[in-house]
């Protein structure tokens, strides 16, 4: 076999952690950024925060009322997200670990299969008593006709967005999945994250640790800038899909 046959037989794993800044270019503010909610309104945290929502109907009817009022599902796919699909699809094995919950990176063409979602998704609804999920479309359609705290169709049950809330624990096979990709990547970027906050964090040390090389392109300095191999301030929309076409 040729050296050349050899480079194509083996094509490095490449894992992307993306946070809030990758999508801001799609509009979706990042909330945790300097101008972001948590900052400008310290009470929008209540609505996300789980025993508050169960307990307070008057929170969940400021939640729904917020989702209706959501940037991300008018949101599409940005430079970024479209390079990360380009990627994959150059047939360089991807695997995308991401902090948000918009679904541009399935929009922009990668599988859901190959999305680790921490904070699951906001696209769709969860019952809180038996769990049946449904799509946030239908539920934000209920809302628009009249209903301000739409309860389960299966059980009666309170609705929750299919997100993981401020006092819920992220799904663990998710997160045991997200970790075996750090463990396994040779090639791990860190993207639009501040690598703040935990577990999804320590991700990039984890992948370090098992020898892979980390990109860091975040407009502000991290926890882990001087574990990386290089660490890019550009814009995301044109940073990544620089780096990630001369991969492909």
């Amino acid at each position: 076999m040729s050296s050349t046959d050899d480079r194509a037989a083996h094509r490095p794993l490449v894992a992307i952690l993306s946070g809030a800044g990758i999508s801001t270019d799609s509009g979706i503010p990042d909330y945790r950024g300097p101008n972001g909610l948590w900052r400008r309104d310290p009470e929008a945290g209540k609505l996300v925060t789980y025993d508050t929502y169960m307990a307070d109907p008057e929170i969940r009817r400021r939640s729904w009322r917020m989702r209706q009022e959501s940037p991300a599902f008018r949101a599409r796919p940005n430079a970024a997200h479209e390079a990360v699909a380009r990627l994959e699809r150059s047939g360089t094995p991807v695997r995308v670990i991401t902090q948000n919950v918009d679904g541009l990176h399935q929009l922009a063409g990668m599988a859901a299969r190959k999305v680790l979602e921490l904070h699951g998704t906001a696209r769709e609804v969860a019952c809180t008593r038996c769990h049946a999920r449904s799509s946030m479309a239908q539920a934000l359609e209920r809302v628009a006709a009249g209903e301000p705290d739409p309860a389960c169709l299966v059980c009666g049950g309170i609705l929750k967005s299919a997100t993981v809330m401020f006092g819920e624990r992220l799904d663990p096979r998710v997160l045991g999945e997200a970790l075996r990709v750090a463990k396994a990547a040779e090639l791990f970027f860190a993207v639009g994250t501040t690598l703040q906050v935990q577990p999804a964090a320590s991700l990039a040390g984890v992948a370090v640790e098992h020898g892979a090389r980390l990109v860091i392109v975040n407009a502000e300095p991290t926890p882990y800038d001087a574990l990386a191999s290089e660490v890019v301030r550009e814009p995301i929309g044109t940073a990544l899909p620089r780096l990630l076409d001369a991969l492909g």
